[in-house]
């Protein structure tokens, strides 16, 4: 980020105060640039420097969570392809207990509340529920700064072109640079930021998103089915689907949200507020989501839906 500086200070200056004679627009660019600058900093701070997410905060919470899920004796039988993912399950690889929404990140090894993805651009951190916000405020910022940056330096370019006689010929080759550099960054970061827009707004995290599969852990007790056509475990697991049945789960998972409560309700929880208009203020200072990380709200059709579901692949059962 601090890479385009010297050449954007260099641009401004000799365009702004040499030969525009304008101090305002210098100092309304200058502002606009190094406060989003200061502000990007601040949110990749936050990433870097705080967990993710911890599962436990001491060893007495996990004792009680222990004592409460599961206990050591239950851990040691759970079969090797017992889900590690299912809300309030134990995690046999890090040893402690996992809430909704938590993921086993096996990059970091540990478990992670909320989990969205693991960020290896960001200094190999795990992106979860106390870091998203900072991330999504991160995004933001660059997307903005990069695509600001892109606009001055392409006003530069064209005036450059229009009056070739009045400019020198450093600027114009500085400004050209920076606006492609700007406009590449956006067009790389801005669609991600619009993903993740779409992913706050329906109140999904990206693994959720992307792994359909996840619906299994989540569907109810199946429907009672004679052992002789059923061949599906209870709950089932992914490798024992056919390929029926496999459809039928993307297809479920298109319009089932577990945890959408309603979009202005979503943004409320992702990003932390609680008063009118104060999205205003998390949006352009960052801050932390609402919550414990650990539990949620659920969508109150989501329920009906997986019953629906579970029917479906029980009668897909019978079929194969």
């Amino acid at each position: 980020m601090l890479a385009p500086h010297p050449s954007l200070l260099y641009v401004l200056i000799n365009f702004h105060f040499r030969i525009l004679h304008s101090p305002w627009k210098f100092a309304q660019h200058l502002c606009i640039t190094y406060l989003l600058s200061l502000l990007a900093f601040s949110s990749m701070i936050t990433i870097l420097a705080r967990d993710p997410g911890p599962v436990t905060s001491d060893k007495q919470e996990q004792s009680a969570r222990h004592a409460e899920d599961m206990n050591v004796m239950e851990a040691l039988l759970m079969g090797g392809d017992e889900d590690l993912h299912t809300p309030g399950k134990w995690c046999r690889k890090c040893w402690a207990p996992k809430p909704e929404r938590a993921h086993h990140c096996s990059q970091c090894g540990r478990c992670v509340l909320k989990m969205d993805h693991h960020c290896i651009w960001l200094g190999h951190k795990c992106i979860g529920h106390r870091a998203y916000t900072s991330f999504l405020h991160f995004i933001t910022c660059l997307t903005l700064l990069a695509l600001y940056i892109a606009v001055i330096c392409a006003s530069v370019v064209y005036y450059a072109f229009n009056n070739p006689l009045s400019i020198d010929e450093a600027t114009p080759v500085h400004a050209m640079m920076l606006f492609f550099a700007g406009a590449v960054i956006t067009l790389v970061i801005g669609p991600f930021l619009l993903w993740h827009i779409y992913l706050v707004s329906t109140n999904q995290t990206t693994l959720e998103s992307l792994s359909p599969f996840l619906l299994l852990r989540q569907i109810p007790e199946l429907p009672e089915a004679s052992p002789e056509t059923r061949k599906l475990s209870n709950p089932p697991l992914e490798h024992e689907l056919s390929y029926n049945q496999r459809r039928l789960v993307r297809e479920a998972h298109g319009h089932i949200r577990l945890y959408d409560v309603g979009w202005r309700k979503n943004w409320a929880q992702v990003i932390g507020w609680s008063r009118p208009f104060g999205w205003v203020w998390r949006l352009a200072l960052g801050g932390g989501g609402k919550g414990d990380g650990k539990s949620f709200p659920r969508n109150p059709r989501a329920d009906e839906l997986l019953a629906r579901l579970a029917a479906d692949l029980v009668d897909a059962d019978r079929h194969r």
